[in-house]
C-alpha cells in the first residue's frame, strides 16, 4: 500500500474519498457539543456536515467539549487532525468512507470547566448539545427525580463558579449570559432517554435552583429543551477500525465506523434558532415520544435481550448473537410477543416492520459491535429500557415470561463468570454492588429482585417474580441454551420449575 495520508486540513485535497467541499476556514461556531464520542461524530456531526456540503449552516460549526479527565485523550487525537473524522459506512454489501469536517475545535478540559463556561457564555453559541450516556443525568433511581444528594451536584451547588459537571457548567454559562443581557441557548440532549429533553430540563433547572432560584425561573421560562430521538449504531474504535481507514489510504486515529442507517427525530423548540437539519433527513415532530418509544423499546431493550445472553455464552458481537439460532429465536419471540405490543406505530412504520428492520441491522456482520459494549451499564439500561415494558405488560395482563428471562440472563451475567468458566470483567458503574448479589441469587433468586433501586416493587408481582426465579434456577442448573430452548418452544417456566 502507498504511504498513508495523515488526516488534516492540509491533506484533504490528497484524499480519494468524499471530503468537505466547503472552506473550513470560513466556519464559525454555533454549537457546543459535550461528549464527543463515536456516536456524536457519526450522527449529529454528520447531519450538520451534510448541510455544509450544500453551502448551508456555515455559522453553526461544532466546538467539542468534555468534563471528565478521560475526555482529554479524544481531544488530543482530534486536535492533531484538525477535528476531522473519517466515517466508514458498513453496509452489508458495501463499505464506503467520507471525511466529516463540521467540528472546528475542542475545548481544554480543566478543573472548574472555565473554558467550557466561557465558550457557552458567548452569544454566538445558540445550541449546547450533549451525549453523556443514559446514566449521566443524576436521576434518582427510585423517584426518577433530581438527585441533589449526589456528590458531584453537592460540589456544584457549593462552588457554582467552578462546577464539576456539564450541567453545572451550563448553569454557570446561562448565569453569565443573563448578567450580560444575552438570551439563553437551547439545551439539546442526544442520549437514549425517554423524554431526554424533559430530563435535561429537570437536571439543569433543579441544579440552578439550589443556588439561584431567580436564575432557575429564567432558564425554565426562556431556555428550550427539545426532546429528541437518535439512532445509529457506531461501534467503538479499535485495531480493526484503524485498519479499515488504512485501506482507504488514511491514517486517522479517531476513525468511526457505523451502519448504513441513521434517524434523528426532534421537537422543533429552539429558543435561539437551529440548522435546517430536516433538509438532510432529520425529522421534526410534535410526537417525538412515539418515535423514541419504538426505538428505545425495540432497539435499546432489544440490545439487552441479546447482549446478556451473548456474554454468558461467550459470543463476542451482536451480529454473532443474531447468528446463534437460539439467541436469534429468543430475540424474535420476545420482540413480537412481549415488546412490540407495548409500542404504537409512527408515520411510515409499524412495530412489526420496525422489529424486522432491527433484526436486519443487528445481523449485519460488518458491524463489529461487541456484546460487552452493549451490555455495559445494565444498571441504567435495564431500568430505563426493559423494566418499563415489564410494567406495561403486567398492567395489560399479558405475558412477561420472555422479559423475566432477559432479567435472569442479566443476573447470571453479573455473577462475573461465563458458562465456559472465563471471567466477565466488571462492566457496570455499580458492578461492586451487583456481583455479590448476583452470586448469592444463584441459590436465592429473589435476592436479585430485592434491589429496589433497580426493580422498585416488581418483586411483589407474582407473574414476573415467579418467572424470573424459575428462569434463574434453570439457567444455573441447565445453562442458558436450555433456558432459551424452553422459552422458544413455549414450555416456558412451568416446565422450568419442574426441572
Amino acid at each position: 500500500m502507498d504511504q498513508l495520508i495523515s488526516l488534516s486540513n492540509a491533506t484533504l485535497g490528497q484524499l480519494a474519498i468524499e471530503r468537505p467541499r466547503y472552506d473550513r476556514s470560513r466556519l464559525t461556531p454555533g454549537i457546543v457539543h459535550i461528549g464527543v464520542g463515536n456516536f456524536h461524530r457519526a450522527h449529529q456531526a454528520w447531519y450538520l456536515h451534510r448541510l455544509m456540503q450544500a453551502g448551508q449552516a456555515l455559522d453553526w460549526a461544532i466546538i467539542g467539549a468534555g468534563v471528565r479527565p478521560y475526555d482529554a485523550a479524544m481531544r488530543d487525537k482530534l486536535l492533531a487532525q484538525d477535528c476531522l473524522t473519517t466515517l466508514i459506512e458498513l453496509a452489508p454489501d458495501n463499505v464506503s468512507a467520507e471525511v466529516v469536517g463540521s467540528m472546528i475545535d475542542y475545548l481544554p478540559i480543566v478543573d472548574g470547566n472555565g473554558p467550557l463556561i466561557a465558550q457557552m457564555a458567548d452569544p454566538a453559541i445558540r445550541i449546547v448539545a450533549m451525549t453523556v450516556t443514559e446514566s449521566g443525568y443524576y436521576i434518582d433511581p427510585v423517584t426518577k427525580g433530581f438527585d441533589a444528594s449526589h456528590p458531584d451536584l453537592v460540589h456544584d451547588a457549593a462552588q457554582p463558579d467552578r462546577p464539576r459537571t456539564a450541567f453545572g457548567a451550563i448553569v454557570a454559562a446561562l448565569r453569565a449570559r443573563r448578567a450580560a443581557g444575552h438570551g439563553p441557548f437551547t439545551c439539546l440532549s442526544c442520549d437514549n432517554l425517554q423524554g431526554n429533553g424533559d430530563i435535561l430540563r429537570q437536571t439543569v433547572v433543579s441544579l440552578a435552583r439550589l443556588t439561584d432560584p431567580a436564575l432557575a425561573d429564567w432558564i425554565d421560562t426562556h431556555a428550550s429543551f427539545p426532546n429528541s430521538m437518535v439512532d445509529c449504531i457506531a461501534p467503538a474504535t479499535g485495531p480493526k477500525e484503524l485498519a479499515l481507514a488504512a485501506q482507504f489510504g488514511i491514517r486517522d486515529v479517531a476513525v468511526v465506523t457505523h451502519e448504513a442507517f441513521r434517524q434523528w427525530v426532534i421537537e422543533d423548540e429552539f429558543c435561539a434558532g437551529r440548522p435546517n437539519w430536516d433538509a438532510v433527513g432529520a425529522t421534526f415532530s410534535d410526537d417525538v415520544h412515539a418515535y423514541e418509544t419504538m426505538k428505545i423499546r425495540i432497539l435499546n431493550a432489544g440490545h439487552q435481550v441479546l447482549a446478556n445472553a451473548g456474554e454468558n455464552l461467550g459470543i463476542e458481537t451482536i451480529s454473532g448473537c443474531m447468528a446463534h439460532p437460539g439467541i436469534a429465536a429468543f430475540f424474535g419471540k420476545v420482540q413480537r410477543e412481549e415488546i412490540a405490543p407495548t409500542v404504537a406505530p409512527v408515520p411510515g412504520k409499524t412495530p412489526a416492520s420496525y422489529v424486522n428492520l432491527i433484526e436486519t441491522r443487528f445481523a449485519n456482520p460488518r458491524i463489529v459491535d461487541t456484546t460487552r459494549r452493549v451490555a455495559f451499564d445494565g444498571s441504567a439500561r435495564h431500568p430505563g429500557f426493559v423494566l418499563p415494558i415489564v410494567r406495561d405488560q403486567l398492567a395489560a395482563g399479558r405475558s412477561v415470561e420472555g422479559l423475566a428471562l432477559v432479567e435472569a440472563l442479566w443476573a447470571r451475567m453479573c455473577a462475573g463468570v461465563r458458562e465456559d468458566g472465563t471471567e466477565i470483567a466488571p462492566n457496570d458503574p455499580l458492578w461492586d454492588r451487583l456481583a455479590p448479589v448476583a452470586r448469592a441469587a444463584r441459590t436465592d433468586p429473589a435476592l436479585w429482585l430485592g434491589q429496589t433501586g433497580l426493580y422498585g416493587d416488581l418483586k411483589q408481582s407474582e407473574p414476573f417474580a415467579d418467572a424470573f426465579c424459575a428462569w434463574l434456577v434453570l439457567i444455573w442448573d441447565k445453562g442458558c441454551e436450555a433456558a432459551l430452548r424452553r422459552y422458544i418452544t413455549g414450555t416456558e417456566r412451568h416446565t422450568a420449575t419442574a426441572s
